[in-house]
């Protein structure tokens, strides 16, 4: 018997099961320390608000990506869960938390986002160049910052770039035909163009970029970008597979097997990217600190195929 779809009556519409690639135990093991961290702290993590499919892995081991600049985005992306709406003040004190949450988690490595702030004159540049050199200071932990585009302000992100990060991550998401549903507000050209800016003023400075896949992309259009970001000087890049956040939200047009992000990642391998992670459940900040040590060693860890 055929099974029946699973029907949600809030949009009328077809909810798809998941294939069995998406689904793994849960570790629940040192959760409660990661979790009793961030919230004494009152701290914001990626993975809370964007409803990360990782998170209780990372909470497991004791690490998260840590989101600065509120809990209010300024753009109405499709695929993101992140709050949309009016936005609050700075929190002068935030960088020093973030900080002391490193420490606590004694993290010696720690990747650090943000909301768009596209309400302030330098997109929150100066609060990111503060949140850097803040974690370096108190722990000494390398620092890898995934930042918004921050309208293409190139003082803005000169001013990131001065923190010294150790990698400089700035998501593409998606193909070009998808922008105006994936990435409302964005251009695709400005997203080369900061990738670019960083390693034209930053040459040592590795950069990085995601992409999700099952948006409605084509393969031929997924590797096009992935051109478009080696030829930016994109040295890193990771591709994942899009899950729906909620009803409200972009529907996944497609589940992507294991064995074609394999195919896709080999193929970026091929366009000279000297670090690919291509699986269901990679993420921009999944094994982050993993992917970098074997930047330099050029080999290829397991764990960033899964």
């Amino acid at each position: 018997m055929t099974a029946l779809p699973i029907i949600d009556s809030t949009v009328n519409r077809p909810k798809r099961r998941l294939p069995k690639w998406l689904k793994r135990p849960l570790p629940q093991a040192g959760m409660a320390y990661t979790s009793d961290v961030i919230s004494d702290l009152s701290l914001e993590t990626v993975c809370e608000s964007a409803r990360c499919p990782n998170r209780s892995e990372c909470w497991s081991r004791q690490t998260a990506t840590f989101m600065i600049g509120g809990s209010v985005c300024t753009r109405p992306c499709g695929f993101c869960s992140v709050s949309k709406g009016k936005t609050t003040e700075l929190e002068i004190d935030e960088p020093e938390r973030v900080a002391e949450a490193a420490e606590r988690l004694n993290l010696r490595y720690i990747v650090i986002t943000s909301v768009t702030r596209d309400d302030l004159p330098d997109g929150g540049a100066e609060h990111w160049y503060e949140t850097v050199l803040a974690v370096r200071e108190r722990t000494g932990a390398e620092v890898e910052v995934l930042t918004p585009d921050f309208m293409g302000n190139k003082a803005a992100i000169s001013r990131v770039i001065e923190s010294q990060p150790d990698v400089f991550n700035h998501n593409t998401e998606t193909v070009p035909r998808l922008y105006h549903q994936v990435r409302r507000n964005a251009e695709y050209q400005r997203t080369l163009d900061l990738l670019r800016q960083v390693k034209q003023e930053a040459p040592d400075i590795p950069t990085k970029s995601g992409l999700m896949l099952g948006l409605g992309e084509t393969r031929e259009e997924l590797l096009d970008v992935c051109s478009d970001l080696r030829r930016a000087g994109c040295d890193m890049i990771t591709l994942g597979q899009y899950l729906q956040p909620t009803v409200d939200h972009l529907p996944v047009d497609r589940y992507v097997p294991p064995e074609e992000f394999d195919e896709i990642g080999d193929e970026c391998r091929k366009l000279g990217f000297r670090m690919v992670a291509s699986g269901p459940f990679v993420r921009s900040s999944y094994h982050a600190g993993e992917m970098t040590d074997h930047l330099d060693r050029g080999t290829q860890p397991a764990m960033m195929n899964s």
